[in-house]
């Protein structure tokens, strides 16, 4: 099985061995889908074709033909007002249909692929707090055992930083962007026990993670990131760090065009172990892309069981 999650700042593909239950081959690729979204509510044209040969490129990389395919996309498109242009466009060059689903749905499967994470690191928890910072949005979800809370906020890396431009303003701005996330949390910790665990996936804290274990963009490895600790000190000094390299330096360890979406991101995930009340966090890899592949496979699985 094959799943694609189109990002506001990134596509990921996975190719999934369902029976083996094994990871096969996966790409990734900035393609900035938000990119000045925030001004002109669209995605420009520009934006469009790098996602387009971004996925040929994966299709070369990948042989997507003997598997079945599953396409979602998320808070970018969202939001476009070009949105089913953008979709046709794309399935019409590339030949895949992409489905465009809610920030709840978001959440749901990536607190999927996040418990099968901490499943297989042997790390039990009853009650956390999963937080994705995306490029468009962030999604918060309250994992309880006997109920599970999750909502969607339109704050995300690249908006914030294209919104903002620079760092002070992100800063300043924050409390307010961030007041109906804060009010959320505020209520759930208010009616629900507190959680004992904050977990977190997306570009933001597994690149601050990576930094933190000596990787850079091109030497990064999941397997490693994930079950890592992050304390909310930690932020501040690898955002100095990240800002005291020269620029070229800057692109080798994050990537080419995300330094200023990851000091944007790092300001948001600081923000938020302040309104969680939180001083240390666990880090997480695995995304939407993986709760879609696992989603498909149980189904699948539940099909063979009933024939």
């Amino acid at each position: 099985m094959i799943a694609i999650d189109l990002g506001s700042n990134t596509l990921r593909v996975i190719a999934f061995d369902c029976e083996r239950n094994k990871e096969i081959a996966i790409y990734e690729k900035i393609v900035k889908t938000a990119d000045g979204l925030a001004k002109h509510n669209n995605i420009n044209n520009k934006a469009i074709q790098r996602i387009i040969l971004a996925i040929k490129e994966a299709q070369q990389e990948i042989d997507f033909t003997p598997h079945t395919l599953k396409a979602v996309t998320t808070e970018a498109l969202r939001r476009a007002s070009n949105a089913k242009e953008v979709l046709f466009q794309i399935q019409k060059e590339t030949g895949i249909n992409f489905r465009v689903i809610s920030g709840e749905e978001e959440a749901r499967l990536t607190l999927l692929a996040v418990k099968n994470r901490l499943s297989k690191l042997q790390y039990t928890s009853d009650a956390f707090v999963l937080v994705d910072i995306g490029g468009g949005s962030t999604e918060v979800t309250f994992y309880y055992l006997d109920e599970t809370i999750s909502r969607s906020f339109p704050i995300g890396i690249v908006t914030m930083a294209q919104t903002y431009k620079s760092l002070e303003k992100i800063e300043k701005a924050l409390p307010q962007e961030m007041l109906a996330l804060q009010k959320f949390c505020t209520k759930i910790y208010a009616s629900k026990a507190e959680v004992n665990t904050f977990v977190s996936t997306a570009g933001t804290p597994t690149t601050v993670a990576a930094m933190k274990l000596g990787q850079t963009y091109a030497t990064y490895d999941a397997q490693k990131i994930n079950g890592t600790s992050l304390k909310k000190e930690e932020l501040d000094f690898y955002l100095k760090k990240l800002l005291s390299l020269p620029f070229k330096e800057r692109e080798l360890t994050v990537g080419t065009g995300r330094s200023d979406l990851i000091a944007a991101g790092i300001l948001i995930f600081k923000h938020l172990y302040t309104l969680l009340a939180f001083e240390q966090c666990i880090v997480v890899d695995d995304g939407l892309r993986e709760g879609v592949v696992l989603e498909g496979c149980f189904k699948r699985q539940s099909l063979h069981q009933s024939i």
